[in-house]
């Protein structure tokens, strides 16, 4: 399994090289906000959408005093938009009120906010603090995990327990984010392109057939 997974970590490397957040921020409190923005939504309508949040409310102290109804407004057509709207309010207020300002970097501490769950948390680990071992457990990330064999079922956090014992910790954060461009570029869910997919030879679903 060693092997197998560091074969697959050098192949999404070199097709990857840069293993980058598909979405867009400046600052730290931007990302949590876009990260909670993408559930259940496209990383290219949240970069749509950002960049008129930001320029309305271009501090976090002005997120934090916002009226719920105008974040509504400017993020309606991420879907689910009241819940959102909600939640970055309070998660702004939180930061302000509790962490002086700024994203803490602890999962104990990112669970507190409003609106961050573990898929979060770890995403914000990863990027903001290199944290070894943070394990973003996607769609795209535990269905490619799956397929080539390196975790079972499609409970985040029992793939994200899973894939924590076999990604070297200092691989974690980029592996998710090469297994994400991975998913939409090739091992799609519905037609994968399996004739030109680099790691076939590890695909359970093509060497079963």
């Amino acid at each position: 399994m060693e092997e197998k997974v560091r074969a697959i970590i050098e192949i999404l490397k070199e097709k990857y090289p840069d293993a980058l957040c598909a979405l867009h921020y400046g600052k730290d409190y931007e990302l949590m906000i876009a990260v909670r923005l993408s559930a259940q939504c496209t990383d290219a309508r949240v970069n749509l959408v950002t960049p008129g949040l930001f320029a309305a409310y271009p501090t976090l102290e002005s997120l934090a005093n916002a009226d719920i109804a105008d974040i509504e407004n400017h993020v309606r057509s991420c879907g689910f938009y009241k819940h959102k709207a909600r939640d970055i309010v309070l998660s702004c207020q939180m930061l302000l009120s509790d962490y002086g300002g700024k994203v803490p970097g602890t999962m104990e501490e990112l669970l507190r906010i409003p609106g961050v769950g573990r898929k979060t948390a770890n995403l914000l680990l990863g990027d903001l603090y290199d944290v070894p071992g943070s394990v973003v457990c996607d769609t795209h990330c535990m269905r490619i995990c799956e397929r080539l064999g390196l975790s079972k079922g499609r409970e985040p956090e029992k793939v994200e327990r899973q894939l924590r014992e076999i990604l070297p910790p200092g691989e974690s954060s980029g592996f998710c984010h090469r297994i994400v461009l991975f998913g939409r570029e090739v091992c799609t869910s519905q037609r994968p392109k399996c004739a030109e997919c680099p790691l076939a030879m590890w695909c359970q679903e093509i060497n079963r057939g």
